[in-house]
């Protein structure tokens, strides 16, 4: 070939293919990204400044402000507030990333003209350049995007003036090492290919629960690739929805109770507020005074990636049992020592609503007077655990929610916790005499080993004890998120809400949805509220699940039966049909899952795969199967990496997570009989899955499937 051809060829047009109007839009984006980048190059490198540097940028800015046009002066505000804000608490200067420096833009019409802003996680002014970046949590100009969409008139008062007009633009837009890489403009996607930089239009919208799959293949799993490269995901704070975005505006001294279907954004809006509030106001709630405490470890981690890129890594998510733990020895000076696994009757007993009232009249009777060290509390707790009397009015009050097995259980396995250690029984002989043929230590195996133990359940009670009657001790917290509050007991909340602030004044957020409870100790949200001291909280119900498609969520409605919500959920999309498959035997069904799960590996590795079993000993068995593939990994602990894969774990282990594709390998009458319990397990289970779901039966399928073909 000529080289020399080859070179007076002009450049292919990437947009080459595109309608003229979706070629429009990328040329649009592309030249604002050109200039948003031009005057950050232009700009001083951020540094760490003090407050000389500071106080001399505001004064630039008072300049500035003085002779810009009344539209700008918004924006100038804004920054103005932001440098503020930073000598306040002198800090690193928040600084626009180039390679990323916004994930949303807005285009203004208004009287006097048009103008474009970017929404990103700094502020930055050009008044050169036109430029505008807003930092979305800050600027009051960011209500625009939120509460209306592209052609809607607006009116709303800015700093400085009445705004009015309409919504000419409003994109999604996601840059990527400095590259644009997609826009989402309405229901068009616009995605930049990576191996030729030529642009295509995709066919579907976007939404917070990932991009939909393109086609579904009957008999076979998978819907086309899951969304897990970086350089093509949209920020998901550009893709809150107005009830979302008003939700996480609401005042930081008051508390707030957001309650939404699985995949609603409950925990997007929780975390979302924080970092609102952690920005705006960072003396008032700096971030070692705040905590987020989520039932399971899984949920943990997740919820400490969100925050990362909200600026926020450094806050404390823990789990309620790590929480308890740490606060018990802080609060009593002395280690505990946990017994290995609470038998299922008494930690239901030892969570449940009924329990909580009945000590509480106890306590009311004898005032604050009684012991707060913790000897003295653990006698207390033995002789309350051991009091058959005591036990069968907890019963009573649970109304059917307790059996009357369970006081003869309490009984002897707290007798079993209150009896002397072995190691002190045989002080004084030989160790070689003590050995045992297996290895282990003489209780090891045995009732004896709880001797000296307490429930993971007893911690909340002890901090209980200690609340009522004297105060914790230790800071008090700026802001409290709690997650899944529906699995959270009475006590638990009860001792978070003496660690927060006055009774009027309680900055905290509790996010959950009570379809999704998997213990039974939930009593109702007013209970839940009254524990903490929020009564006075604002409500804020997510009406869309961005997460599942229809088909999911109207399979999720059928299982809860009598206990859906009165008003059904809406599902943001439309998607591939559930799957449903019945065997006559385990092996079947795990040969026919192996053959899909692999198949599924081979052709869209990049996926995330959720085996979701209803118990452990369920999961392990289904991981013995996929042992021999690098991709399987088995999570009973909640440790999930979050990264392309198959995870095979149990319902306990995945609330707050979701998927790409989910299986349930065991929806049998055994795993799922008709009751409450598994009603709201199945729906947890099924509800994680973003693209599509597999259900799979071995011998008698369960009858919360009924009415669903297989």
């Amino acid at each position: 070939m000529d080289l020399r051809l080859l070179a007076s060829q002009p450049p292919v047009d990437p947009t080459e293919g595109l309608p003229p109007d979706a070629r429009a839009i990328v040329r649009e984006e592309e030249e604002l990204l050109a200039r948003v980048q031009a005057a950050l190059r232009e700009r001083a490198p951020s540094r760490r400044r003090d407050e000389g540097d500071l106080l001399e940028r505001l004064k630039e800015l008072r300049e500035l402000a003085s002779k810009a046009a009344a539209h700008d002066l918004p924006t100038l505000f804004q920054e103005m507030n932001v440098v503020r804000s930073l000598l306040e608490q002198p800090q690193e200067e928040a600084a626009v990333d180039a390679r990323s420096p916004y994930f949303a833009h807005l285009r203004l019409s208004e009287p006097t003209g048009e103008r474009d802003f970017c929404l990103g996680r700094a502020s930055f002014v050009s008044t050169a350049r036109e430029v505008r970046v807003v930092d979305w949590r800050f600027a009051p100009i960011a209500r625009l995007y939120y509460r209306y969409r592209e052609g809607d008139p607006f009116e709303e008062q800015l700093p400085g003036r009445l705004a009015e007009g309409t919504v000419s633009v409003r994109r999604v837009v996601v840059i990527h090492a400095g590259q644009l890489t997609r826009i989402v403009a309405g229901s068009r996607v616009l995605v930049r290919r990576r191996e030729d930089g030529r642009w295509l239009e995709e066919g579907a919208g976007l939404g917070l629960g990932g991009g939909a799959g393109t086609a579904a293949r009957a008999g076979s799993l998978g819907v086309g690739q899951g969304i897990t490269d970086r350089s093509r995901q949209a920020d998901v704070s550009a893709l809150l929805d107005r009830e979302q975005y008003d939700a996480l505006s609401a005042a930081g001294d008051k508390p707030l109770l957001v309650l939404g279907s699985a995949g609603s954004g409950k925990t997007t809006v929780a975390l979302h507020r924080l970092a609102t509030l952690a920005f705006r106001e960072p003396q008032r709630y700096p971030v070692p005074r705040i905590q987020v405490v989520v039932p399971e470890s899984g949920l943990a981690r997740l919820s400490s990636r969100l925050l990362e890129p909200l600026g926020l890594g450094a806050v404390s998510v823990k789990t309620l049992e790590a929480w308890f733990r740490e606060r018990v020895h802080g609060s009593f000076g002395t280690p505990v020592r946990l017994c290995p696994e609470t038998p299922p009757l008494i930690a239901r007993l030892k969570r449940h609503p009924s329990l909580y009232h009945s000590l509480r009249q106890r306590l009311l009777r004898q005032g604050t007077a009684g012991p707060t060290s913790y000897g003295p509390v653990r006698r207390e707790l033995a002789e309350l655990f051991t009091d058959r009397t005591f036990l069968a009015a907890v019963v009573e009050g649970a109304r059917g929610g307790l059996p009357t097995t369970c006081i003869d259980e309490t009984v002897r396995h707290t007798m079993f916790q209150i009896q002397a250690r072995p190691e002190r029984e045989t002080r004084g002989f030989d160790p070689g005499s003590l050995e045992t043929v297996d290895g282990l230590e003489l209780s090891e195996g045995t009732p004896e080993e709880l001797a000296g133990t307490l429930d993971v359940e007893d911690l909340p009670i002890f901090l209980f004890l200690k609340a009522w009657r004297s105060a914790l001790g230790g800071s008090r917290l700026a802001h409290l998120v709690v997650d899944e509050a529906e699995d959270i007991s009475l006590f638990e909340l009860f001792v978070l809400g003496k660690l927060l602030g006055d009774q009027g004044e309680r900055s905290v957020t509790l996010a959950g949805d009570d379809a999704q409870q998997t213990f039974t100790s939930f009593a109702g949200w007013d209970q839940a509220l009254s524990a903490l001291g929020a009564q006075n909280a604002a409500t804020c119900r997510l009406q869309v699940t961005y997460r599942c498609p229809r088909p999911i969520a109207e399979l999720a409605r059928r299982i809860l039966g009598p206990l859906a919500p009165e008003e059904p959920v809406q599902a943001g999309r439309e998607g591939a049909p559930v799957g449903r498959f019945d065997f006559p035997s385990e092996a079947h069904a795990h040969l026919f899952l192996a053959d899909a799960v692999r198949d599924l590996a081979e052709r869209e590795p990049q996926a995330s795969v959720g085996v979701v079993a209803r118990t452990p000993e369920a999961a392990q068995a289904f991981h013995r199967v996929l042992s021999d593939l690098p991709e399987a990994r088995l999570v009973l602990e909640g440790d999930f990496s979050f990264q392309p894969g198959i995870d095979v774990t149990d319902v306990g282990n995945v609330k707050g997570l979701e998927f790409d594709y989910v299986i349930v390998p065991d929806a049998s009458a055994a795993a799922y009989p008709l009751d409450d319990d598994s009603r709201r397990a199945l729906h947890v289970a099924v509800t994680r899955a973003s693209h599509q779901l597999w259900v799979v039966a071995v011998g008698s399928p369960s009858p919360l499937l009924a009415g669903m073909k297989p």
